[in-house]
């Protein structure tokens, strides 16, 4: 949960934390010591994670119907491209990601999940909350 609090101090930009280093993840652990440093990686695993598929959902009821689907057999892409209501509409795929770019929570299911293909899916069950609403996640690959 440190990393969670960390996020939360971002609004700082200003001070030495942001000045170290020119990416956000690895200039906010700097700042903190290399204690933290190998804390992160160790808990983390990987500074980038491919979130190949992703559903959003504002409402509770609405991502739990797709979740549905998806137990039911519906492809990941095909529940995306019909349920979720961002910009990753078609089917899913967000692309790359790297530490520090992602919202706290949505960023530690991510980081959390094991790789998986879309032969073999596994998602975040059940979808994880933010800001902005209801997501249910799917890793392809880490780096």
């Amino acid at each position: 949960m440190p990393p969670k609090g960390k996020g939360g101090k971002e609004g700082g930009k200003g001070t030495k934390d942001g000045a170290k280093g020119g990416k956000c993840g690895k200039g906010a652990a700097a700042g903190g010591g290399d204690k933290e440093k190998k804390e992160e990686k160790t808990i983390k695993g990987g500074t980038s994670v491919k979130v190949v598929r992703h559903i959003l959902c504002e409402k509770h009821s609405k991502c739990m119907e797709a979740m549905e689907k998806l137990k039911a057999g519906v492809r990941f892409s095909e529940v995306a491209s019909q349920y979720s209501e961002d910009k990753a509409r078609q089917g899913g795929d967000l692309g790359w990601m790297t530490r520090g770019s992602m919202t706290g929570p949505f960023q530690d299911a991510a980081f959390a999940l094991p790789n998986s293909t879309m032969d073999k899916p596994i998602y975040t069950d059940p979808p994880v909350k933010t800001k902005f609403g209801y997501h249910i996640i799917m890793v392809e690959g880490k780096k």
